[in-house]
């Protein structure tokens, strides 16, 4: 592994485990947990199950349960089907799935031409037993309508009676929490590189109306060349004006979404302040034993500032981390060309580094287009698990039964 401009090492309290995302999991301590509401628009929500569908005979049922997503190869000139991949390795688990390396068969005629991308597996009961079906469509949704190179592609999406799967890139550097944690913390400079890259994705999506509220170096990748692609979509939203769910990464919280006061694209910016201090510093400004001590110093706002830390930087971070959004950096009249012209960024060529033409501080070694080596070692999921990817672990028909399948009519 290639680095440079990493800098000192710190020893902190702050906990060095990967960062669980929430969603009303944890209440607002500001707003009555019986209250909360989704805020998804229900004529952008899809695939809701109601009582409408019941009456629905037991072919349409099994006819939607068995559903492929095909994606055409453009390369190949092939129509794509679950059963064509082959299961490599686990990249990493999560609350209700995991994702797994996955391998392209070749077609008869281009045997030499293996493909590897990343398949994440939801579990369709725990998706809908904690309630996250809305969650789940709109990532579809979502990734289905982008294509940014700092954003991960989604490729095709499929169903089985147990799982709903997506197909995306497989970016094999690794997360960028693993890099930071590795190093301590970063230099302004490779901390400049990679918020910039941000920067950008965060203006992409913006154009779209979409938030994406769960911005943390977790759901951050590295690919070969070193440049960053945000991951997990799952809270990412389409508002044209304000939401009010609490979700999110409790570190990263605005304090309008904790205050359950409605909000925008303006909770982006201010989680770019908290990476931007966590690249810096080593942990974020905000953190304690649990969510609620969280909140509190968020909404206290009291932030404890290294002397190591540089003017500039300060500046910026403390610009991004308004409480009051309508004076937040990214939020005011200019919006994001007002983050572009910012000081801290003064010598980003925004351009050629949007077309992946400067060299990257940190080159992740990659060996292959199936080296894993960035990625924890976790174990395969067993067979009767994933049976749309293992044939033989399918069951038979009658016992294939699915009552959230037109919750997820999409895939």
């Amino acid at each position: 592994m290639t680095t440079t401009g990493v800098s000192w090492q710190t020893t902190t309290p702050f906990s060095e485990e990967r960062r669980p995302s929430v969603a009303s999991f944890y209440p607002s301590p500001t707003s009555d947990p019986m209250s909360e509401k989704d805020g998804y628009d229900s004529r952008r929500a899809s695939g809701i199950s109601s009582a409408a569908d019941t009456g629905r005979d037991r072919e349409q049922r099994e006819r939607a349960r068995e559903k492929e997503a095909q994606v055409e190869d453009e390369d190949a000139g092939q129509t794509v089907k679950l059963t064509d991949f082959d299961v490599v390795s686990t990249l990493g688990t999560g609350t209700f799935g995991r994702v797994l390396l996955v391998r392209l068969r070749p077609a008869a005629n281009q045997p030499g031409a293996v493909q590897h991308f990343a398949m994440k597996v939801l579990k369709k009961n725990e998706v809908v037993r904690l309630k996250q079906v809305e969650h789940v469509n709109s990532e579809r949704n979502i990734l289905s309508r982008i294509r940014h190179p700092f954003i991960v592609d989604l490729y095709a999406t499929f169903q089985d009676h147990l799982n709903v799967y997506m197909l995306l890139s497989y970016v094999p550097g690794g997360e960028l929490f693993s890099h930071l944690r590795r190093a301590g913390r970063f230099s302004p400079d490779v901390t400049r590189f990679y918020l910039s890259t941000i920067v950008l994705a965060l203006r992409h999506l913006h154009a779209y109306d979409i938030i994406y509220r769960d911005l943390k170096p977790e759901n951050l990748l590295l690919d070969h060349r070193g440049y960053l692609r945000i991951t997990d979509f799952g809270f990412a939203k389409i508002v044209q004006d304000r939401t009010w769910t609490l979700c999110g990464t409790p570190e990263y919280l605005a304090p309008e979404i904790i205050q359950s006061a409605g909000h925008s694209k303006a909770v982006d910016w201010w989680a770019c302040g908290i990476l931007c201090y966590e690249m810096l510093v080593g942990y974020p400004p905000f953190f304690d034993d649990n969510p609620f001590g969280i909140y509190d110093k968020i909404l206290k706002g009291k932030i404890y500032w290294p002397k190591e830390l540089d003017r500039g930087s300060k500046d910026l971070i403390q610009e991004f981390l308004q409480p009051d959004r309508s004076r937040r950096l990214g939020n005011l009249g200019g919006g994001v060309e007002d983050v572009l012209l910012h000081p801290w960024f003064r010598g980003v060529d925004w351009g050629a580094l949007e077309r992946g033409e400067i060299r990257a501080p940190l080159i992740p070694q990659v060996l292959s287009a199936s080296d894993t080596r960035n990625f924890s070692s976790l174990p395969l999921p067993a067979p009767a698990d994933i049976p749309g990817l293992i044939p033989s672990a399918m069951p038979p028909p009658e016992e294939r039964y699915d009552p959230h399948a037109y919750s997820f009519a999409e895939f």
